[in-house]
């Protein structure tokens, strides 16, 4: 899994990243909430770890953060504040599990492949609208029954419009989400992708589902 760490103690990023690559994760580290929230925001991670106590915004506002962004990723809290009030905070703020330090790594270890688990079989969902249909764990496409081919990118750009069917996605949101970059205006890359993805999924097909917002993005929806 693709992991970021938000953990202000050098030492303890450092064990934790070091005991994770070696379970064979890749794993990055953010050493302060506001960093750590750009590259949970701008990137695609699996797993998100965040320690409570964070300088510039702790680990509670920057779970509720990621929530508000309507970001999936499964979260695991670290924090030395192992009150019943504390860890109800922890999990009302958004969090999936959470990890009292000291801990031994093992145990980590453990909430990391449970976590992992579980968002494998969030990932078994099928998606719908209209008579389109994606399977994500068996990469299937399909409309009116009819299978649809397409590229890796095409299928995460689809599947990010499904996931977000009815919201009006812009086409930064697009390029942070799907491509993992920083949104350059003086490429069409998007444009390009959107046209791919009409021809295959709308073109002799209706209703039409990918729609044009000018100057706001796309939408996936049924209708006009």
């Amino acid at each position: 899994m693709k992991i970021l760490v938000v953990e202000d103690e050098p030492k303890v990023a450092s064990f934790i990243k070091k005991g994770l690559e070696e379970e064979l994760h890749e794993v990055e580290v953010a050493y302060d909430g506001f960093v750590g929230k750009e590259m949970a925001l701008s990137n695609s991670f699996d797993l998100l770890i965040l320690d409570i106590n964070l300088p510039h915004m702790n680990g509670i506002d920057l779970c509720k953060t990621i929530r508000k962004e309507n970001v999936k990723v499964p979260i695991l809290m670290l924090t030395a504040l192992g009150t019943t009030d504390n860890k109800v905070l922890g999990l009302e703020s958004g969090a999936d599990d959470y990890l009292v330090k000291p801990f031994e790594f093992r145990e980590l270890v453990a909430r990391v492949r449970a976590l992992s688990r579980r968002s494998a079989q969030e990932d078994s969902k099928v998606y719908k609208i209209a008579d389109l249909e994606m399977d994500p764990s068996a990469k299937v496409v399909k409309r009116s029954g009819k299978q649809i081919d397409l590229t890796a990118k095409e299928f995460s750009l689809l599947e990010y419009l499904l996931k977000n069917k009815g919201k009006v996605i812009s086409r930064v949101d697009i390029a942070e989400k799907v491509w993992d970059i920083k949104f350059d205006t003086g490429t069409n890359v998007i444009d390009v992708y959107i046209n791919f993805l009409r021809k295959k999924i709308d073109k002799g097909f209706s209703p039409k589902l990918i729609h044009t917002l000018v100057g706001m993005g796309y939408v996936l929806k049924e209708g006009d």
